[in-house]
């Protein structure tokens, strides 16, 4: 996934355990967020399937 913000990225497992918000899409790590330099909250992300 890539943080719209700043243009990092990081790939990711998913785990399908979630979100538990409505109107999200995906929850992340805090690892993760911290690799997208997303600290904490929200932020806008455009992800993307790289195979099994």
């Amino acid at each position: 996934m890539t943080n719209r913000r700043n243009g990092r990225s990081v790939v990711v497992r998913i785990n399908d355990r979630g979100p538990f918000v409505k109107g999200r899409v995906i929850d992340l790590t805090p690892a993760g967020a911290r690799a997208i330099g997303m600290g904490h909250g929200l932020a806008p992300v455009t992800i993307a399937v790289l195979g099994r």
